[in-house]
């Protein structure tokens, strides 16, 4: 019984400090939604804890969790039973960084999360494990399940289609300014 108690410490003392980057990893997935990025989690978490020895071997914890939520969106996304409910709450204040960082622009986060929303899941993954959670196409590619190619191709593409939205809001804004 001792041992089921320190394992449930344990997973206890790495939800109560890590769940945050999941959840925000988990918003900028499903590029906003903010329901679905926590059922993410929520899976996510049911999922480590069952396997909880496993991931507390691994080199990095929140490594672990980090892919385990990347599949979990993946394969989310994949169901073709899928339905689309949408929210009223503000996603963008799952966005908030840690104590003492600059308030982040409201504007900005709608922006960026309706870029995302834009791009194909497993492109959304890739651009959230490169660039927000600064990995590299090893790493991306492992988390992924795929090869080092295909996440260079994925990441490329969703970049392109990003500065092509992007710019398209960008054209829009200066136009409403002049």
């Amino acid at each position: 019984m001792v041992r089921a108690n320190q394992r449930d410490a344990e997973f206890v003392a790495f939800v109560s400090t890590r769940r945050q980057d999941l959840v925000r990893t988990a918003v900028l997935l499903c590029a906003g939604d903010e329901a679905t990025a926590e059922d993410l989690v929520q899976t996510t978490l049911t999922r480590l804890y069952l396997s909880w020895a496993r991931v507390r071997r691994a080199d990095s914890p929140i490594a672990y969790a980090r892919a385990s939520l990347t599949n979990a969106f993946v394969d989310e996304m994949r169901r073709a039973h899928r339905r689309r409910e949408s929210t009223l709450a503000d996603p963008t204040v799952l966005l908030v960084r840690e104590e003492g960082a600059r308030a982040p622009d409201p504007d900005l986060q709608r922006l960026v999360l309706a870029a995302l929303a834009e791009l194909g899941p497993r492109q959304r993954a890739v651009v959230v494990l490169r660039h927000w959670h600064d990995l590299d196409t090893a790493e991306t590619a492992r988390i992924l399940g795929c090869s080092v190619g295909t996440v260079k191709s994925q990441n490329a593409r969703a970049l392109a289609r990003l500065r092509q939205v992007l710019g398209t809001v960008q054209q829009d804004l200066l136009v409403g300014l002049g």
